[in-house]
C-alpha cells in the first residue's frame, strides 16, 4: 500500500509551506513546526498559539491494532463510507497470548480469536485498509520497516505510535473516534503542542544504549513532564544513534505524555530506508533535506525556539533502569541494588524479558545475543525465565537466519510469537500466584502496577535489552553489568564485555511483506458478519444527545486516590478478548482505581442502597439502571497510559456525565470529548479535597461552555452543607458540539446525512 508518489507530492509543497510558516511566524523554524504547517488544513489563516490553538491537520496514514482497532472500525461502518479516505493498516499483535513460545501461542491465537481476526480482515478488505495477519509482527516495529517516512504525519490507535518519529515521522496516538474523523476524510484536530528541544552531545559508548536516553529524560520530566508537548532531538550526539535507536527514544516518548517525539532526518535514517526496500523515499527525502531539520537559527540558540531545553551528554550517560510501578523513578544501574535494598524490592528477579514495540529491532537483539554469546562461552546460562519477543516476521527470520537466535536459546531463552505479548498484559504466567510479590526486568516501555502479568504485587524493572540479558544471566537486582563479575558453572569468577552489533544485517532482511493481505478489489461482494449472540464483538447504538440542561442530583461514583491510569480504568490482559463488545468490556470499568474513601482497589459503597464493597463494574450498572447519572473524581495526570478509548466509551457507556480531576494526560481527555463525557479539571486543585463519598453533585453553567466559560461544580454535603468549586475545561467551539450531539460520531453521521 505504500506509494512513494504520495510522499513526493508532500514533499513538493514543503518549500511552500515552509515558506508561508516562516513568513506568518516571522522566524526560523523548529522541525516540528515544519512538519506540521506541511500537513495544515489551511495553512494561510490557521490559528497558532503553542498550548491554546487547536490545529486542523491532515495525516498521510492512519494505523490501527486488532485491540483499539475493532472498536474503531465499529465507529467508522457507523459512519456510511465505503472506504477510508486516507491509507490505512490494521495489525494483528495485541491478542496473541504468551505462554509456551512463538509456534504454539500463534495457534492457540488463531484458535481462540478467530470471529475476532475474520471480523477485521473482513473489514479491511471491505473497507480498503491493509491487514496485517497475526504474528506479522507488532504494529509499530511494521509500521517504522514499511510505512514510516521523514517529514511525514500519521495517527495510529496505540499510544505508542511516536515510534515511527525514529524516522523522523511526526506520529501521533490517538483513539479511534480521532481516527475515524480522518478515515472518513476530515482532518485530525489536535491542541497546537509546546515544543520541548533535547539536546544530544558526545556519542553512546560501552553499556549506554538509546534507551538510557529516554530512561533518563524519564526521570528528568516525570510521566507528565511531556504533556501537551513535542519533543525534539537535535546535537550532535543524534548521529551516534541507529534509526531504530531513535525510535526506542521516541516510542517512550508516550511515558513521559508527549503529544510525539522526532528526530531529524540524517544518513541513519536514509541507511534504513535503504535496508528496508525503501531507497526512492531516501533519494526523496535527500532533495528535501533542509526542511527536515530545524532551521540553523534553531540550532544555534535553541532557548530562544524551544518552550524547554535540555541537554545530554551522551559521553557521560549511564546506563539506567527504571521503575517499578512508574517509568520515571530512574537512576543508574549502579544504584539499583542500594535501591533495592533499601525499598524492600524483591532483589532475586523471578523473570526477565527483552522485545516489544521498544526494542526489538536487529540491533536491539544482536546486542541481546552478544552478551549471550559471551555467556555460552564463559559456561553461563540464565538464571530465571529469559523471554524474548522479536518486532516482526522480518526481524524473526532474519535473526534466525544469521544465528542470534540460536544463541539466546542456547543460553535458555524462550523466542515469543512476534507480537506484545506480556507487555500489554498478555502473559500466561505458571510460576507466580496473584499476590506474590516478585521482581522482573524488561526492555518493554511501561510498568504500571499489574501491567505485565495482572498482579499488583508484581515490581517491574525497565532497562535496555542487553542491561536485560545481563540481568537475566545473574538473576539479581543488584548486579551491576558493568563492574561486576559472574560466577559460572567452573566455580570461576568471569566479566561480561560491553554489548556490540552491526544496527542492520551484512546480508539484508529476510520475508520482507510477510503476513501482508492488501485490500480487496471486489469490496462490494465481501459481507463484514457480526454475529447478534457474539461475546467478542457487537454493533454500536449511537450514545443519547444532551437535553440542553445543568447536569443535578448526581452522584460520586469514583474519587480515585493517586495514580489512575487507562489501564486503572478498563484493564487488558483478559479483557482484552472483549474490546470489540462494549457490554462486556464494561465489566472491568475501574477495574483496579484505588477508592480514596475507602483505600480500597476496585470497591465502592452504593449511596443510594448504604451496600457497601461493590465492584465498581457492578455499582455503576446499578446506578445505570436506576436512571442515576454520576461523575468520577480524579487525580494528577487522571489517564496517563495506553491510547485505549474504552477507558472513556465505559463510562459513557455506564451512565457518566463528567469526569473532574486535578489535571488529564492529553490522549484521555481528548478521548473523553470524543464521546460526549465532559473531561473538567478543578480551578483550584484543592477541591479535589472537598469531595465527600455521599455528595449529590449538580454541574451548572453548561450552556457557556462553548464560549469557553467555566462551569460551576456544587458539591450537596450529607450533613446539609455545600461547597461550590469552579471547574475549568479545555472544549473548543467544535468540540462543545460533539457534547450537545452525544458523541463525536454522531457529528459526524449528521453532517453526512
Amino acid at each position: 500500500m505504500f506509494d512513494p508518489q504520495r510522499v513526493e507530492a508532500l514533499y513538493n509543497q514543503y518549500p511552500e509551506r515552509v515558506a508561508i510558516a516562516r513568513k506568518r511566524l516571522g522566524r526560523p523554524l523548529t522541525l516540528a513546526e515544519k512538519v506540521l504547517f506541511a500537513h495544515l488544513d489551511d495553512p494561510e489563516n490557521q490559528e497558532w498559539e503553542r498550548g491554546e490553538s487547536y490545529l486542523d491537520l491532515r495525516p498521510d496514514w492512519v494505523a490501527m491494532q486488532d485491540a483499539t482497532a475493532q472498536m474503531a472500525i465499529l465507529q467508522f461502518m457507523l459512519a456510511g463510507r465505503k472506504s477510508t479516505a486516507v491509507p490505512t493498516t490494521v495489525h494483528c499483535d495485541h491478542l496473541i497470548q504468551a505462554h509456551q513460545g512463538a509456534a504454539s501461542d500463534l495457534t492457540t491465537a488463531n484458535t481462540t480469536n478467530q470471529e475476532v481476526y475474520q471480523f477485521l480482515e473482513s473489514a479491511a478488505q471491505k473497507y480498503g485498509m491493509g491487514f496485517w495477519k497475526p504474528g506479522a509482527g507488532i504494529i509499530h516495529q511494521v509500521v517504522l520497516e514499511n510505512y514510516a517516512f521523514p517529514g511525514g504525519l500519521m495517527i495510529g490507535t496505540d499510544s505508542h505510535t511516536p515510534n515511527a518519529g525514529g524516522l523522523g515521522m511526526v506520529a501521533v496516538g490517538v483513539g479511534g473516534a480521532d481516527a475515524v474523523d480522518v478515515m472518513v476524510g476530515l482532518p485530525w484536530e489536535v491542541k497546537c503542542p509546546k515544543l520541548i528541544g533535547v539536546k544530544l552531545t558526545g556519542k553512546l559508548s560501552g553499556w549506554t544504549s538509546p534507551k538510557d536516553v529516554i530512561l533518563k529524560l524519564c526521570g528528568i520530566l516525570t510521566v507528565k513532564g511531556g504533556t501537551g508537548a513535542i519533543v525534539e532531538y537535535f546535537g550532535d550526539g543524534v548521529s551516534s544513534i541507529s534509526c531504530t535507536g531513535k525510535a526506542t527514544t521516541t516510542n517512550m516518548g508516550a511515558e513521559i505524555g508527549a503529544t510525539t517525539s522526532i528526530y531529524p532526518y540524517d544518513e541513519r535514517m536514509a541507511t534504513y530506508l535503504r535496508a528496508t526496500g525503501r531507497e526512492e523515499v531516501a533519494k526523496l527525502a535527500d532533495g528535501v533535506k533542509e526542511h527536515l531539520t530545524a532551521d540553523p537559527e534553531v540550532l544555534a540558540d535553541p532557548e530562544k525556539y524551544y518552550d524547554q531545553v535540555i541537554h545530554i551528554d551522551l559521553d557521560t550517560l549511564e546506563p539506567h533502569v527504571v521503575g517499578p510501578h512508574t517509568p520515571d523513578l530512574a537512576r543508574p544501574v549502579s544504584q539499583l541494588g542500594a535501591d533495592a535494598e533499601e525499598n524492600n524490592y524483591p532483589v532475586n528477579l523471578s523473570a526477565a524479558l527483552i522485545g516489544s514495540c521498544t526494542n526489538s529491532s536487529y540491533e536491539d537483539v544482536g546486542r541481546a545475543a552478544h552478551i549471550a554469546q559471551q555467556a555460552k562461552e564463559k559456561g553461563i546460562e540464565a538464571q530465571v525465565p529469559f523471554l524474548v519477543t522479536p518486532g516482526s516476521d522480518q526481524i524473526f527470520d532474519t535473526i534466525k537466519r544469521d544465528g542470534q537466535m540460536e544463541i539466546l536459546e542456547s543460553i535458555g531463552a524462550t523466542v515469543l510469537a512476534n507480537a506484545c505479548g506480556p507487555c500489554i498484559g498478555q502473559w500466561k504466567r505458571d510460576d507466580i500466584q496473584k499476590g506474590e510479590a516478585n521482581s522482573i526486568i524488561t526492555s518493554f516501555n511501561r510498568n504500571f502496577a499489574g501491567r505485565n502479568d495482572a498482579n499488583l504485587q508484581t515490581m517491574a524493572f525497565i532497562g535496555s535489552p542487553e542491561v536485560v540479558t545481563a540481568y537475566a544471566l545473574s538473576g539479581n537486582l543488584s548486579f551491576n553489568p558493568a563492574t561486576d563479575s559472574l560466577t559460572n558453572d567452573a566455580g570461576e569468577e568471569v566479566k561480561l564485555e560491553p554489548p556490540e552489533a552491526p544496527e542492520l544485517p551484512a546480508e539484508g532482511f529476510v520475508n520482507r511483506g510477510a503476513g501482508f493481505l492488501a485490500p480487496s478489489e471486489d469490496s462490494q461482494e465481501i459481507e463484514v458478519v457480526i454475529d447478534p449472540n457474539s461475546e467478542r464483538l457487537e454493533k454500536l447504538t449511537p450514545f443519547d444527545a444532551w437535553g440542553g440542561s445543568d447536569f443535578d442530583d448526581l452522584v460520586v461514583l469514583l474519587k480515585a486516590k493517586g495514580k489512575c491510569t487507562t489501564d486503572h480504568i478498563s484493564a487488558a490482559g483478559p479483557w482484552l478478548r472483549y474490546r470489540g463488545h462494549l457490554t462486556n468490556i464494561s465489566g472491568n470499568l475501574f477495574y483496579t482505581a484505588v477508592n480514596a474513601f475507602n483505600d480500597q482497589v476496585g470497591t465502592a459503597k452504593n449511596v443510594l442502597t448504604g451496600e457497601e464493597g461493590i465492584r465498581y463494574p457492578d455499582l455503576a450498572k446499578q446506578y445505570k439502571e436506576a436512571g442515576q447519572g454520576w461523575v468520577a473524581i480524579g487525580d494528577v495526570n487522571y489517564g496517563e497510559g495506553s491510547s485505549r478509548e474504552h477507558a472513556a466509551m465505559e463510562p459513557r457507556y455506564m451512565g457518566a456525565k463528567a469526569i473532574i480531576v486535578r489535571s488529564f494526560a492529553r490522549i484521555h481527555e481528548t478521548n473523553l470529548k470524543k464521546q460526549g463525557v465532559l473531561p473538567l479539571t478543578f480551578a483550584d486543585p484543592a477541591d479535589y479535597d472537598k469531595v465527600q463519598e455521599e455528595d449529590r453533585i449538580a454541574i451548572e453553567g453548561l450552556s457557556g461552555i462553548g464560549d469557553g466559560k467555566q462551569v460551576t461544580l456544587v458539591l450537596k454535603h450529607k450533613d446539609g452543607s455545600e461547597d461550590r468549586c469552579q471547574l475549568n475545561h479545555t472544549l473548543s467551539e467544535e468540540q462543545f458540539e460533539w457534547f450537545k450531539a452525544g458523541s463525536a460520531l454522531n457529528c459526524l453521521r449528521q453532517s453526512q446525512s
